[in-house]
């Protein structure tokens, strides 16, 4: 089977692994990357990536016209030899239902005589309306859409509801790498932080922002101080200040630890230092409102990274959480603080609970989201649109 998959996430070489694997299964994937991105926007940081190659996997970048805008990428002439000689069996583009660079890769499919499978992906979850052009756009890519993979059910919803009504696949663009994310004890670590022996310790990875959840989370450790716990918060981000005055006021201070940032290569350790991690998401997304501007949790990848440590996770209902936990984990309704803190208290009174939460957090990390789970479903996933 041939492969070809456009994107500007699989510039970041890290990215790579899932469809790296799939190569290693038998089978050719080409990966299509803008020659020029500007990551984030950030003034004057373009990443013009190499082609890489690794047997029957090789990224090609080739030259694009929009360097950063995920709708508005698309590709320069090179693409057109690229299909003439690779002729690919499947098209996959993964920068969403309104993206430019798919419209042109079906028009391209079908000018230059391919009898390749369209799919997209897309992380989008909440609902919304759009206007000519983009409309047109949008009913053009779904009209011609053989298979759609998206990264949650809610986006997998709102696009039946929009018209796409063919085969689906719900999973993550990126699975967890289980060599770096595995159960490790962190002694020394736990010392380094002057954490002492016995304390339970509750972590949280990812942005201090507000639709993380964060103030709901110490509120919530607020009602527990007569229990042995200490929070270790891994990351950054604008709320830091407001988070640390709301800890002044509950005088919870001095049980927090504030990791500010470190390599990607570490996260895995201080993952193993927790006792639980909790992802405490709070959808800001007002539903009256079709155009207004929200957020909802797409996934939550730090939990799949928690669970293939055996490490036991604690999310809201917030978008995929409840779906990516399933019953190996414990789930709340966000925003409530006194639910959350019953779930911690669960975790934290009950250690044979934990103990096995834990394990059926790692056997779904094992079963579901490793670069090889997502490459065999994927693989799967072609295999039934060239059948069918």
């Amino acid at each position: 089977m041939k492969v070809l998959v456009a994107s500007h996430s699989y510039i970041v070489e890290l990215n790579c692994e899932k469809l790296r694997t799939l190569a290693h299964m038998g089978h050719d994937v080409t990966v299509v990357v803008p020659k020029r991105w500007n990551p984030g926007g950030v003034q004057n940081r373009i990443v013009e990536p190499e082609p890489r190659q690794d047997g029957s996997f090789r990224v090609v970048p080739i030259s694009n016209l929009s360097q950063n805008n995920q709708g508005l990428l698309s590709f320069g002439w090179d693409i057109v030899p690229l299909l003439k000689a690779f002729q690919p069996d499947i098209i996959q583009v993964e920068q969403g239902s309104k993206s430019l660079g798919y419209a042109e890769l079906i028009t391209l499919n079908r000018l230059l005589g391919g009898n390749a499978k369209n799919l997209f992906f897309t992380w989008w979850n909440l609902p919304y309306e759009l206007k000519f052009p983009l409309s047109l756009l949008e009913a053009y890519n779904l009209n011609n859409t053989d298979g759609l993979v998206v990264g949650n059910q809610d986006g997998a919803d709102i696009l039946k509801q929009r018209g796409y009504h063919g085969p689906v696949r719900v999973m993550p663009q990126l699975g967890v790498d289980e060599r770096l994310f595995r159960p490790t004890p962190q002694p020394q670590l736990r010392q380094q932080l002057s954490i002492a022996e016995g304390e339970f310790i509750i972590g949280f990875v990812g942005r201090f922002v507000p639709e993380k959840g964060l103030l709901t989370l110490f509120k919530a450790l607020a009602t527990l101080v007569n229990l042995p716990w200490t929070l270790v918060l891994l990351g950054r981000g604008p709320l830091k200040e407001e988070l640390q005055n709301q800890a002044d006021a509950l005088n919870i201070s001095d049980r927090i630890r504030w990791i500010e940032s470190v390599p990607h290569d570490a996260v895995p350790d201080y993952i193993n230092l927790m006792d639980t991690l909790v992802l405490p998401s709070e959808t800001t997304y007002e539903f009256k409102t079709l155009t207004s501007v929200g957020w909802k949790e797409q996934f939550g990848h730090v939990l799949i990274e928690a669970m293939a440590c055996q490490v036991p996770v604690i999310g809201s209902d917030s978008g995929e959480i409840p779906h990516v936990i399933d019953d190996s984990g414990l789930v709340f309704p966000e925003g409530d603080h006194g639910a959350l803190a019953d779930r911690l208290t669960q975790v934290i009174k009950q250690p044979e609970q934990q103990q096995a939460l834990a394990q059926k957090g790692y056997a779904r990390a094992m079963k579901h989201y490793t670069n090889k789970a997502l490459a065999t479903e994927l693989l799967g996933f072609y295999q039934e649109l060239l059948t069918s």
